[in-house]
């Protein structure tokens, strides 16, 4: 559905994304995952060609969807609030959504406007098509541009942090929504998110990047099952489930800044496995076990 290759991505001469190679398969589910400042959602915008002007961008990405957004490829944003316009009602925003990509009438776009919100459970969908966005609860809104996204059966959708501030009820909510509309278009779902159980439970792939760049890409089964990364195992073992200790643990240290990285990996300083090689040379991407680990030491994991 997608190919990224050697994707880097720069402001004022500092990269930020460092060589990000991955395919998006159809129908499936790939997390981009990994601490603040990874480059997750530069990643994600530069799919959708959002980046800001100031960006420079280059390496591939195949076949280029950015010019047909809305219609080939959508975006479910993280603030639905601000996403929404507060002065038009969610109705006459889908229908616009609608229109931008097909030449069909007002009455027609109205009329698949209100079918979408009541796919997404909005009830009594044909009088809150009239609804403003105020008059919405937070859910309500989260289930509308959900709709708006998937209104025009896009190839591939892209979720930027969509259950962030959410309890957990709410966040399984969302996520069972983005699922069942996914599958109801056939559209491929990017998830961007530092929710490492919503990964476990609605992905079919993770990609973990740490510093601008992949440090492991493969099914999520077998990486939660067995990390080949130290970095995935760091950020694995902090999660609940798969703390032994009484006390949480969490990953010593910071992520760099990318104008301040580290020579050789640049996890190297907060690995307790690294080695001279490690803070010498940055590792290339190799083939494990049927996945990609950018990691020395990977194959001994």
């Amino acid at each position: 559905m997608l190919s990224v290759r050697d994707l880097r991505i720069a402001f004022d001469g500092v990269e930020v994304v460092r060589g990000l190679s991955f395919d998006v398969h159809a129908g499936e589910v790939l997390a981009l995952v990994g601490e603040s400042g990874a480059g997750k959602s530069l990643t994600a915008k530069a799919l959708l060609g959002m980046l800001p002007p100031e960006a420079v961008q280059t390496g591939t990405v195949r076949p280029d969807l950015s010019s047909a957004r809305g219609r080939r490829i959508a975006l479910v944003p993280q603030d639905a609030l601000s996403a929404l316009s507060a002065v038009h009602p969610v109705g006459d925003q889908l229908a616009a959504a609608v229109r931008s990509v097909a030449r069909v009438s007002r009455a027609e776009a109205r009329a698949r406007a209100v079918a979408a919100l009541d796919r997404v459970g909005i009830p009594d969908a044909a009088r809150r098509a009239r609804s403003y966005p105020h008059e919405f609860s937070g859910g309500m809104r989260q289930r509308a541009v959900v709709a708006m996204a998937t209104i025009n059966a896009p190839d591939v959708l892209i979720a930027d942090e969509p259950t962030t501030a959410l309890d957990e009820e709410r966040r399984d909510q969302v996520l069972r929504l983005l699922t069942e509309q996914r599958e109801a278009v056939g559209a491929a779902l990017v998830l961007v998110t530092h929710d490492l159980e919503a990964v476990r439970r609605h992905a079919d792939r993770a990609l973990v990047m740490y510093a601008g760049r992949m440090s492991e890409l493969g099914p999520v089964r077998d990486v939660w099952e067995r990390p080949l990364a130290p970095y995935t195992a760091g950020l694995l073992a902090c999660l609940p489930q798969n703390a032994r200790a009484r006390r949480l643990p969490t990953l010593p240290g910071t992520p760099p800044t990318p104008d301040a990285l580290p020579p050789g990996c640049a996890f190297a300083p907060r690995c307790t496995r690294a080695t001279e090689l490690c803070g010498r040379e940055e590792p290339r991407p190799q083939q494990v076990d049927g996945r990609l680990v950018a990691c020395h030491h990977g194959e001994k994991a």
